[in-house]
């Protein structure tokens, strides 16, 4: 499989979760292993560019395939719009949740660049915070969608 651009080769056991292939193998440790019942969504990763919980993926099933972390995320000019504005928001806390939600919103404006609120909110539906009541992560989002508008023209 590919992740964040790289091949890797490896032989696994069939029932090796890809949350652990990355956090134990890869030391990508980005990814955050939370419930194994993919209810937090702090494992959330991009599998074929798509949202994925990877507690509920199994590694051989990643095989031949693209896998995106939020190692990915930055690039080569700084942080993702979409994690500056979670600093600048004040959209994280504790940080556990703060992974999952980062691919999640980056997904989300990548597919929808001018998201409503309840757009945002539906779109994170699937994650967990236990401790912002999402107003700051909705407001972060927000705010990277307006940031990414404007640098484009759009505004």
């Amino acid at each position: 499989m590919t992740v964040n651009g790289v091949e890797h080769v490896r032989d696994v056991e069939p029932r090796l979760l890809l949350v652990h292939l990355l956090r134990d193998e890869l030391r990508l440790t980005g990814t955050h292993w939370g419930c194994d019942t993919s209810n937090c969504g702090a494992c959330t990763v991009w599998m074929d560019g798509l949202p994925v919980k990877s507690c509920t993926v199994l590694a051989v099933m990643a095989d031949g395939r693209s896998v995106r972390t939020v190692e990915d995320l930055e690039g080569p000019f700084g942080l993702d719009q979409v994690q500056q504005s979670f600093m600048d928001c004040h959209g994280l806390q504790c940080g556990f949740c703060t992974p999952g939600m980062l691919m999640t919103a980056r997904k989300l404006l990548d597919d929808n660049p001018d998201p409503t609120d309840t757009e945002i909110r539906e779109a994170i539906s699937g994650q967990i915070c236990r401790c912002t009541g999402y107003r700051n992560i909705v407001a972060a989002i927000r705010h990277a969608a307006d940031a990414e508008a404007a640098g484009r023209g759009d505004t």
